[in-house]
């Protein structure tokens, strides 16, 4: 039996799991202890030493001086090696790649596995790979640049920079800025969008579409949403008047040199030397079955690179701004990144911290009070990576791999940090973190199960009640159509509509598979019945999440 079970969440709870809104996992409380720990490792904050008067304190420091050093950091680094690859044994992860970047300086930088289950091609430092909502933290710096030159400003309304920008409340439309929609704060539901994008929607169509979605309470909610964040990027690119991918490259990757790194996902199929995404099959078995294409979301999800490449950027991020003592982005729009804009993880207890977003970052803070900064980026198709930095530190890391989210580079990255704080992990970070996706696959799961029938059904009504094409004003048209005497339906895009084949379940009950990311199993098509003539309407429960899943009769 393998350490760590595979496990299959679906995307809108694992997008609150995977670092990207839970603090259980993005910020991994690896330092919670650190007071108590430093006091032990004979190196704590000078402590505060009376005024003249004998009755007062000097003001507390406004940032707190590391307490890490070269020593303790080449202790740790030692160490990943024997931390990779256990996680990697346990799990039978097909390949990885992890960097870590110290005072400005590349310190560790190694690639372990195969690109490829089955093939022989090793991952390097120049393995590309897909990095899922790790290109969120790179987009916010995209942006950052943006701001930067004053093009924008964090608090324009995003509708002073694309006129079709629109939500399903007029208030919303007109109000929403570029740090509203970057800290998901806008009120979208988490997902919004995504299932579009699964069906293979553009991302034209889609954020054309948000503003049918319902929305939680304006900047007094926080909802992980993959295509509010893109409106955001989108709407600098506008700024600009250039594609957002040609936005990334001028603003940033050619800055650094970063030739592995795209937004477009044709340019990580040109690679020669790529990662390709797999999935677990079972007793540390992994198979490549499926491609990932997120061009529709690019900013938020679409972004591939290297680790070569993504040292460099955390260079920039420690250098606030500088690279190789050059000024690249502007330190005061950078750090508005970086700072609490919602409230991600609300305290459960008087005592207990909460957990913020800032602008593509968890935002969090340890027992000294040092901002940590970190997120995780998870395709459930077969991509796991996670970026954790201690800037007052100028320590940062980065975990990339080429299988589904099992909490793996999440783990690494946390073994790594408690060690350089600890000498020695304190905590076994791998069950720690798979608990948290094993949580989102329980969560994630339907509510009928499809794979069971009544004992009785009660019969369907002939096919010719079923089919024709039903209208939907988010989705587009749906057919139900009869192949060779069953039931199949239609939808997506025209030129690359899905066919859906129907199994019976009851009544007027059909179930399907459903498809992409955010796939969880078999779904339900439930046909409203009618004694008189076809049904009128049919309801996808699988697309009706926020109530958009109703189809009605038009032929």
């Amino acid at each position: 039996m393998d350490d760590v079970d595979s496990v299959y969440p679906n995307r809108r709870t694992l997008l609150k799991t995977a670092g990207i809104g839970a603090p259980g996992v993005a910020a991994l409380p690896f330092l919670s202890a650190s007071t108590r720990a430093a006091g032990q490792s004979g190196s704590p904050s000078p402590a505060p030493t009376a005024s003249g008067s004998g009755s007062l304190l000097p003001a507390p420091p406004g940032q707190i001086d590391p307490l890490l050093d070269r020593a303790k950091i080449d202790n740790a680094v030692g160490k990943l090696d024997d931390f990779i690859k256990d996680a990697m044994d346990r799990t039978g992860l097909p390949g990885m790649a992890v960097g870590v970047v110290y005072r400005d300086e590349v310190v560790y930088s190694k690639g372990f596995g195969v690109r490829e289950v089955g093939k022989p091609e090793p991952i390097s430092p120049d393995t590309v790979f897909l990095l899922a909502s790790v290109s969120k933290p790179l987009a916010s710096m995209v942006v950052a640049g943006v701001a930067g030159r004053k093009i924008i400003q964090w608090t324009d309304p995003v509708i002073d920079h694309n006129k079709n920008f629109a939500l399903k409340d007029d208030y919303v439309t007109r109000s929403a800025t570029f740090a509203d929609l970057l800290s998901h704060r806008s009120g979208l539901k988490t997902g919004s969008g995504d299932l579009l994008e699964d069906l293979g929607f553009d991302r034209a169509y889609i954020l054309a579409h948000l503003n049918q979605e319902p929305l939680d309470a304006f900047r007094s909610s926080y909802n992980y949403s993959n295509f509010g964040y893109t409106e955001g990027g989108q709407a600098a690119a506008d700024a600009m008047n250039m594609s957002w991918e040609d936005l990334a490259e001028e603003i940033l990757f050619n800055k650094l040199g970063m030739s592995a790194s795209s937004y477009r996902h044709s340019d990580y199929e040109k690679a020669p030397n790529k990662a390709i995404i797999h999935v677990p099959l079972g007793n540390k078995e992994w198979a490549a079955k499926y491609s990932r294409d997120a061009d529709a979301e690019a900013p938020a999800g679409g972004a591939s690179s290297s680790l070569k490449d993504l040292t460099q950027w955390l260079r920039l991020q420690l250098g606030n701004g500088s690279y190789k003592g050059e000024p690249v982005i502007d330190p005061d729009a950078l750090q508005t990144t970086r700072v609490p804009h919602a409230i991600s993880g609300p305290a459960s207890a008087p005592a207990a911290r909460s957990h913020f977003y800032g602008l593509g970052w968890n935002v969090s803070y340890d027992d000294q009070a040092r901002v940590q900064l970190g997120h995780s980026g998870a395709f459930n198709l077969g991509t796991a990576t996670a970026v954790t930095m201690l800037p007052g530190e100028q320590l940062a890391i980065v975990a990339l791999t080429n299988g589904r989210p099992q909490g793996i580079p999440e783990a690494v990255n946390a073994a790594f940090m408690d060690t350089a704080q600890h000498g020695s992990p304190t905590v076994d970070w791998l069950p720690f973190a798979r608990d948290a996706f094993q949580h989102a696959d329980e969560a994630g799961k339907p509510q009928i199960d499809y794979t069971k029938p009544p004992p009785a059904p009660s019969p369907a009504q002939s096919n010719n009640a079923y089919t024709g094409t039903y209208d939907n004003s988010y989705y587009g048209p749906l057919t139900v159509l009869e192949q060779g005497g069953k039931l199949a339906m239609t939808m997506g895009p025209s030129e690359k509509a899905t066919t859906f084949p129907l199994t019976h379940f009851d009544g007027d009950t059909f179930s399907f598979d459903s498809i992409g990311e955010n796939a969880n199993g078999l779904a339900g098509a439930l046909f409203k019945g009618s004694d008189s003539g076809p049904s009128p309407s049919v309801t996808l429960d699988f697309y009706d999440k926020t109530g958009l899943g109703t189809f009605i009769r038009s032929s």
